[in-house]
């Protein structure tokens, strides 16, 4: 992550500052606002801040974690005070805190090193004021993108915390005077009675004689120096406490250099404290700190003892400054005294003008307890030398968690206390002491047992878990309230749970101790995007991963919790947590883990020294997308820290030849979130599978426990399973819909019964070994082939009329690295096969090391196994039963590398990804609008899935007949199909956009359509005549919004006949080209269907029967027209729109017979093209729209209903879950036994070329497009198939005004990306109904970034083209429209990506950032690309919408802004007003640009320019593709150029390629590269962190050819304090020449200054230009 770290120092200086991130403008630490004032003994800085979620500063009891802004004041002076609720300072020294400034996470720290007495006041501005009375203003500034961060870096600045030693981790009991060391035993020993988890025990002053340090009392402790022996027999460890080291006054000992003088010097302060009459040691001096370390040492031989806990080092004293008072001075007494306790500086502590070392008192007394700490960090390493040991102390400063830990202090046993101790250990995570823990049950008064056992619950999550109370109140540890009581029971149960997860908590310790990150953490260190995890403080986490929800209310069940969002598993019942009331009973209290973790664990006992022993474990909790991750520090507890070794996700690393010889071993996994029972398990060790050694168990319906396990710590193993269950494991034997199946019928198949709740899953499903078994296998380098037999043991597959075929051929085929193929087939019969061609490398892959995969073969039963070498993921394992192959019938199920799959169509999906929960999806090319299951108009059995790893592939089941896939959960997909071969591609990515790449290159790159076709484009169904379509032209003019295409649907066909214009369109040949000289295009509709009843001359007919291009029956049925019926009507006649519309068409008075061309044949496409020349001569138009294509009949088969021949094939023996499907195949379209003709005479059924029809009709309509017209154009075909991108585009259908089709469109588009088909996009506001106002806004946002933008809607519903609705929705539309005009060179450029290189243009975001997992499921946005990220508004009255933003850095194209998206990898929620869509532009990415016109036309010869988008390290890279925009290859006279740019800081390289249509060469000089293509302007907008881009003048009226200058002369840095690097526009042009002397002009101008920079530079070259 990138930080900054702002130092500041004001001395007596009059100075003003204004401190931002250079990263992030907006201003963090404003002092401008009030003045500075820097007197001796007065400091005082305002300054404002950018929210009021501060959080910090201390030591107080603050009541809440986020500070209340109203006018509070805060002292911070250490003082030993009680805890007891109010604003007075306590015993540390904080002047830090840290400010969260929005839901981005975006935070600041802000930390004054200044020790002297202070106040903080805190104002509703919001703003932060300080007051100080000595020293000097020393800020650290310190920028983070999360609060978490922040405190990283503050720790990195004071120091990282210890590591604690694991004992000290666990449970500990305290008690201020049990009176005797025998009652101390009697305490450990009842607790030990009932086996209470518990590590330590202390001893307060009441062990010393006379409570003076380095003491013991030999009478009442006389057993004390074996006390710790004592308890190191079970395992426990004994701390003791030392006080500030306060020696009884003796002036005989008196020893100046050792303590703390009075101001006079020859004299010894006098204090009274608890020996009585007492001087303190100057830990500030070195002889007292060698006198400090010599005592301890001698006493630590004397009492053994494992570590210390220090006090009253604040200082504090029972007197006021000292036995006699202080003198009245400017020292004691200073012209302003914060607003400490008492308002006395030397109240309960020394006077101020006593003398150390480091100084007067006045300034270093908030340093006592951490000058003490030091010199207690030097005794203990004399002691315990290598090994760990612990420090406790009261008073700290910023770095003293370098050293110790802190408990919050001498509180109270009540129920306050017990929420605020949760503020306190939040602030000292803040503070860098994460070792932090209040007094459980409280310190002072006697505690009740609810309230004790509510402490003990919430207590055993304390970093610092330490029971303790003051003398005279009776004992409350928890074998006091009786082994049977609930607090024991519940205090047992919780930590227990503490101790099984002490590795987890020891790692965040470590992780606390080498990166700063917290131990104990507030919920909005990572939930911040959540503002209501802003003010939660009765709660908390340890990590990332532990929720605790204590319940610290008397006498209550139920509490409101905040639940993230997040999936979460509550700990004891390991169940998904999704309510905010939770149920804590007495004995218990809200524990969850957070989905994603892995905890590491240990089997626990009653102390560390035996758990330590226990076999370690692992509780995975799976995410939402079935992964998680983890870590794991592990050492031997006590040493420094030499030898360790550490796991992240448990991929693990040694330190120090590390080696645990204990032995310890991982004995269980717990994974939590298993959505089904595995079948399975097995793991790896030295690359060797060992199997059935683990004993696992579904424990409950979601957790899987695998326990058996000797996995030695230390070592590297892979643990896997394989998910499954029964259920899961089933593939249907009885696929067909709407027939039931029974026991009887279900094993007649051959197949086993077996009812079961779980919904989806078969009742009826196939044996294990169902299906064919491999024979001999023949291997070459080039793949392989084998035969296959059928298991006949099962008999017929049970398909009347589709016999079995008993023996098949398999061959697979290593066509490329990337590229296989497995084809199985019939070697006996002849069979059908697709004719689509599709390209193959000319030589296979022979070389296994370069290939992505590898293939293995399953015998029994046979299949087909693919794994990704790299990873080892099975792909594809078809080795599952139930496979089949009969006539009519060809089935085959396999294996999923995991739940995501994307793809298959045409149908609407409600998400991109594919619900696996038994689903099925019928393909089959029909004329239906989309909706719910329904089978579409379109079919391509593609679809891409990705791996876990991130990878992905994807698989083409090249099969032209009708069938379905279904999807379930195994994670497995079946396919059924009704006739041909089983031919399968695949390739392996393994990203997901060159999963695409590769695809396309498989079936033929995307044709680049013209330019003008990505301008805005309006059509209707139902214009009366050519005036309307004139009218709507005028309007769209008059209101200034950019327009490029105007169509006619069947309206202007005389009675909807092909190629016959319709007399009230008479003027539209004069309109049209009177249209287009004003530079708009137009689009004419085309469909197959020709009528066959005319009384008149039909040419269309007439040429085509004589040419015979129609499809017929096959001869031996009779060699007739197939008659269908569709929108031609019949002459003469007057058709009633007012009957059903079942009567129109069945009514022969009405429809006429209609004849469809049969387009596979080669003569067919002439005729074709003949028609269309024809119809050119008569009507210009710049496009062709071909509909109806499925091919699209009114009548079902044939007019008349009766289709000739077998009703097999208009009624299959399986029949895939079509629309209607209970009418056949044949429903709304032609027979199946209908003949045509491949090009090479092969006659074929159209049962098995159905849906190829609309493919068929898409190269004959684009080849003519381009023949009549010379020029690119556009073919748009509602029918496609697998290649048909090569040729047009398509639209998403007759879709309905509902909000729903908007998502549904985005989900659309980004499956015909994968399909090939990048210029697509949906009817906007809807085809079918009356749009609705806000609705259609919406859609006409949305739809200003589909491809193909086309407002389109049907006959008999309101017109909703943009200027029919008022002002403000044009307005609306002109703005939106602009954009996509303005953007239109970076789409172009897409295209040409496309065209060239198979790149997708609508892009999922997934393609982009595949690694993150959290894209895999959005499909409500989408890319342009890789570089402009669309996030729409898609439902009625939202102004916000929820949206994904990506780990990267995003501008605000509206605003060229990054600050609304300064979070990364998270939900964010962006403002969306009805006006206004989300465009943001991705940092490091040039995007070319054009000011926007009325059309293309105008637009095309405005200046170009560049967006150029910076990314975190101050680089952008482009390219832009430019032609002519219309012209076919080599008969155009312009060449194609295409330029390639990186910007940096500084410098532009521009590389220009040019040439015609593929062809692209480079030309290059010394000085650069060099194209006469293009000549224009270009202009350079630079997204920059610091400022936006300027508005620049252009240069030269001249059309200069782009090119830069050398690197010398192009750039300008100028530089503003405080040293901002400005973002420098440039302009440049390079005159055309036919001299070999080429100048540059250059112009630049600084952001700061007004002042623009010219020059030119003049260079000679190696060749001229060409024009």
């Amino acid at each position: 992550f990138l930080l900054l770290l702002i130092v500041f120092h004001v001395y007596l200086l009059n100075y003003c500052l204004l401190i931002s991130s250079l990263i992030y403008p907006p201003t963090r630490f404003d002092t401008t606002m009030a003045p500075l004032v820097f007197a001796d003994q007065y400091l005082q800085l305002s300054a404002r801040l950018p929210s009021h979620n501060i959080y910090g500063l201390g030591e107080h009891v603050h009541k809440q974690y986020r500070h209340d802004t109203n006018w509070k004041t805060w002292p911070i002076f250490t003082r030993d005070a009680f805890p007891n609720g109010g604003t007075h300072n306590l015993y540390g020294h904080y002047p830090f805190f840290l400010c969260l400034e929005d839901e981005s996470g975006k935070s600041f720290g802000v930390f004054l090193m200044n020790s002297n007495a202070m106040e903080v006041t805190l104002q509703p501005a919001p703003a932060v004021t300080y007051r100080t009375i000595g020293g000097i203003l020393d800020f650290y500034v310190l920028f983070g993108d999360t609060p978490e961060q922040v405190v990283q870096e503050f720790l990195e600045l004071i120091g990282r915390p210890v590591i604690p030693p694991y004992w000290s981790l666990g449970f500990q009991l305290s008690r201020w005077n049990y009176g005797s060391l025998e009652e101390v035993k009697r305490t450990v020993e009842r607790n030990r009675a009932v086996d209470l988890p518990y590590d330590i025990q202390y001893t307060d002053i009441d062990y010393m004689e006379d409570k003076k340090d380095f003491t013991y009392d030999k009478n009442l402790f006389a057993d004390l120096p074996q006390f710790a022996d004592y308890l190191h027999e079970k395992g426990q460890r004994y701390i003791l406490i030392l006080l500030q080291g306060d020696a009884p006054y003796d002036t005989n000992a008196f020893r100046s250099h050792l303590f703390i003088q009075e101001r006079a010097v020859q004299w010894l302060f006098v204090w009274q404290v608890w020996p009585g009459e007492t001087v303190f040691p100057d830990y500030t001096s070195t002889n007292c700190i060698d006198w400090w370390v010599d005592e301890y040492v001698r006493f630590s031989q004397e009492v053994k003892h494992d570590a210390l806990w220090i006090d009253m080092n604040e200082v504090a004293s029972f007197d006021q400054g000292s036995n006699k008072g202080c003198e009245v001075n400017n020292l004691n007494n200073p012209p302003f005294t914060p607003n400490i306790l008492d308002g006395l500086m030397y109240s309960k502590t020394l006077c101020m003008d006593a003398k150390q070392a480091w100084g007067n008192h006045y300034d270093v007394h908030s340093l006592y307890g951490y000058s003490m700490v030091l010199a207690t960090e030097k005794a203990l390493e004399r002691v315990f030398g290598e090994n760990r040991t612990l420090m406790l102390t009261r008073s700290s400063f910023p770095g003293v968690g370098k050293y110790s830990g802190h408990w919050l202090g001498d509180n109270a046993a009540n129920w306050n206390d017990i929420k605020w101790a949760i503020p306190g250990m939040l602030e000292f995570g803040l503070f860098g002491v994460p070792y932090i823990g209040a007094d459980i049950c409280g310190f002072f008064g006697n505690t009740t047992e609810d309230l004790c056992r509510r402490w003990m619950q919430v207590g055993a999550f304390y970093p610092f878990s330490r029971n303790h109370n003051a003398e005279g109140y009776k004992p409350q540890d928890p074998a006091v309230f009786g082994e049977n009581s609930t607090l024991v029971q519940s205090s047992k149960h919780y930590l227990t749970i503490r101790y099984t997860l002490l590795p987890y908590l020891y790692t965040l310790f470590y992780k606390a101790h080498t990166t700063g990150e917290t131990v104990v953490r507030p919920l909005m260190h990572e939930f911040y995007s959540d503002s209501a995890s802003w003010t939660v403080d009765r709660q908390f986490l340890w990590g990332k991963h532990l929720l605790v929800t204590p319940v610290l209310d008397p006498w209550t069940d139920t509490v409101r919790a905040y639940i993230p969002d997040a999936l979460w598993y509550d700990y004891d019942t390991v169940t998904r947590k999704q309510h905010f009331d939770m149920y804590l009973p007495a004995d218990k209290l809200g524990l969850h883990i957070r989905g994603g973790a892995i905890l590491p664990t240990q089997t626990p006992a009653v102390t560390t020294t035996y758990s330590r022993r226990n076999p370690m474990g692992l509780i995975v909790a799976l995410d939402d997308n079935q992964r998680a991750a983890g870590e794991l520090f592990w050492d031997d507890g006590d040493s420094r820290g030499i030898a360790f070794f550490y796991c992240d996700s448990f991929i693990c690393v040694t330190h120090a030849g590390y080696k645990d010889l204990g032995g310890l071993v991982f004995g269980e996994i717990k994974v939590l979130g298993v959505p089904q029972p595995p079948i399975a398990f097995y793991y790896i060790v030295l690359y060797y599978i060992v199997y059935d050694l683990l004993i696992c168990a579904l424990q409950t319906r979601q957790v899987l426990v695998v326990s058996g396990l000797e996995l030695i710590v230390g070592e590297s193993y892979l643990v896997a399973w394989q998910r499954g269950g029964a259920e899961y494991q089933r593939f249907d034997c009885y696929p067909q819909k709407g027939q039931v199946a029974t026991e009887d019928s279900c094993k007649a198949r051959g197949c086993l019964w077996e009812p079961t709740t779980r919904s989806g899953a078969p009742w009826c499903f196939y044996p294990e070994d169902y299906g064919y078994g491999a024979n001999i296998i023949n291997e070459a380098d080039s793949g392989m082939t084998l035969d296959i037999t059928r298991n006949g043991k099962y008999g017929s597959s049970g398909l009347p009329g589709s016999p079995d075929i008993d023996q098949l051929r398999v061959e697979v085929r290593y066509h490329s690295e990337h590229m296989l193929q497995f084809k199985i087939w019939d070697p006996s019969n002849k069979r059908y096969e697709v004719p689509v061609p599709l390209s193959v490398p000319a030589t296979p892959e022979t070389s296994e090391a370069k290939r992505l995969y590898k293939v293995v073969i399953t015998n029994r039963p046979f299949g087909i196994k693919v794994m990704r070498k790299s990873t080892g993921t099975t792909i594809w394992d078809s080795a599952v039963p139930g496979f089949t192959f009969s006539d009519m019938f060809i089935q085959v199920s396999t294996r999923l590398s995991s739940e995501y799959v994307y793809g298959f169509g045409e149908t609407e999906h409600q998400t991109y990804r594919h619900n696996l929960n038994y689903h099925t999806w019928g393909m089959f090319a029909k004329d239906q609008p989309p909706g719910d299951k329904k089978n579409c108009y379109g079919v391509h059995p593609f679809h891409m899935g990705l791996e876990t790893t991130a990878h992905a592939h994807g698989v083409l089941l090249l099969n032209s007949n009708a069938m379905d896939v279904t999807f379930q959960p195994t994670p497995s997909i079946t396919y059924r199909t009704i006739g041909g071969i089983l031919d399968f591609y695949m390739v392996l990515g393994p990203t997901p956009e060159m999963v695409v790449q590769q695809y396309t290159e498989l079936i033929g790159r995307p044709v680049l359509p013209a330019y003008w076709s990505l301008g805005f484009q309006l059509c209707r169904y139902g214009y009366a005549n050519d005036k309307e379509i004139e009218d709507l032209y005028r309007d769209m003019v008059a209101a200034g919004i950019p327009y490029d295409v105007q169509y006619a649907d069947i309206d202007y066909m005389d009675r909807q006949l092909n190629f016959v214009l319709d007399p009230e369109f008479t003027g539209l040949p004069a309109l049209v080209n009177r249209m287009r000289g004003e530079g708009m295009r137009f689009i004419f509709i085309l469909d197959p269907a020709i009528a066959g009843n005319e009384t008149k001359p039909y040419p269309a007919f007439d040429r085509g029967l004589e040419q015979n291009v129609f499809i017929k029956w096959p001869k031996e049925l009779g060699d007739g027209i197939v008659w269908g019926k569709v929108w031609p009507d019949r002459p003469n006649v007057t058709v009633d729109e007012s009957l059903d519309w079942d009567t129109q068409v069945e009514v022969w008075l009405y429809r006429a017979y209609a004849a469809f061309p049969d387009f596979f044949r080669n003569h067919t496409a002439k005729w074709w093209l003949q028609e269309i020349k024809d119809f050119y001569e008569s009507l210009k138009f710049d496009g062709l729209w071909i509909d109806m294509n499925e091919p699209a009949s009114f009548v079902h088969g044939t007019v008349g209903g009766k289709c000739l021949g077998s009703d097999l094939l208009e009624n299959p023996p399986y029949m895939p879950p079509l629309d209607a499907m209970e009418n056949g195949l044949n429903h709304k379209t032609l027979c199946m036994n209908s003949q045509q003709f491949l090009s090479d005479g092969t006659p074929v059924r159209h049962y098995d070329v159905h849906n190829l029809y609309g493919w068929s009709h898409a190269k004959p309509t684009y080849d003519a497009l381009l023949s009549v017209t010379g020029k690119r154009g556009v073919v748009v075909t509602r029918s496609t198939y697998p290649s048909s991108g090569k040729w047009a585009g398509h639209w998403l259908g007759d879709n309905n005004s509902s909000w729903d089709q908007l998502y549904k469109s985005i989900i659309g588009m980004m499956e015909f990306s994968l399909f090939g088909i990048p210029y697509t996009g949906a009817d906007i506001c809807g085809f079918f109904n009356t749009a609705e106002y806000e609705m259609c806004l919406r859609w006409m946002q949305l739809g200003a970034f589909y491809p193909y933008s086309r407002n389109h809607n049907g006959k008999g519903s309101p017109r909703q083209d943009p200027v029919s609705w008022n002002s403000t929705f044009a307005e609306a539309s002109r703005d939106v429209l602009n954009i996509r005009y303005t953007l239109l060179p970076y789409l172009y450029t897409l295209m040409f990506e496309a065209h060239t290189s198979g790149n997708t243009v609508v892009r999922p975001l997934l393609h982009e950032f595949v690694e993150d997992r959290a894209t895999w499921d959005v499909d409500r946005q989408f890319l342009w690309g890789p570089a402009l990220l669309i996030t729409p508004a898609m439902e009625p009255g939202v102004t916000n919408v929820k949206a994904y933003v990506p780990d990267t850095r995003w501008y605000d194209y509206h605003t060229v802004s990054p600050q609304l998206l300064q979070v990364r990898g998270k939900m964010v929620n962006m403002p969306t007003p009805l006006d206004h869509i989300n465009l943001h532009v991705r940092g490091g990415y040039i995007l070319p640009w054009q000011k926007a016109e009325n059309n293309t036309k105008f637009s095309r010869q405005n200046p170009l320019g560049l967006i150029v988008a910076l990314d975190d390290s101050g680089f952008a890279h482009g390219s832009l593709f430019w032609d002519d925009g219309e012209g076919i290859g080599d008969r155009t006279s312009a060449a194609g150029v295409q330029y390639n740019a990186l910007f940096g800081l500084g410098s532009v390289c521009v590389q220009i390629k040019r040439g015609r249509g593929r062809e692209m060469t480079e030309e290059r000089s010394d000085r650069g590269y060099y194209s006469n293509s293009l000549c224009s302007r270009m202009e350079i907008r630079s997204l920059h962190q610091t400022r936006s881009f300027i508005p620049t003048p252009l240069l030269s009226d001249n059309p200069p050819i782009l090119s830069p200058p050398p690197p010398h002369t192009n750039t300008h840095t100028c530089t503003h304090t405080p040293a901002f690097v400005s973002c420098v526009r440039l302009l440049f042009k390079l005159r055309c020449s036919l001299s070999p002397r080429v100048c540059f002009h250059y112009h630049s101008r600084c952001w700061s200054s007004p002042q623009w920079l010219s020059g030119c530079y003049c260079a000679s070259v190696s060749k001229s230009l060409t024009h």
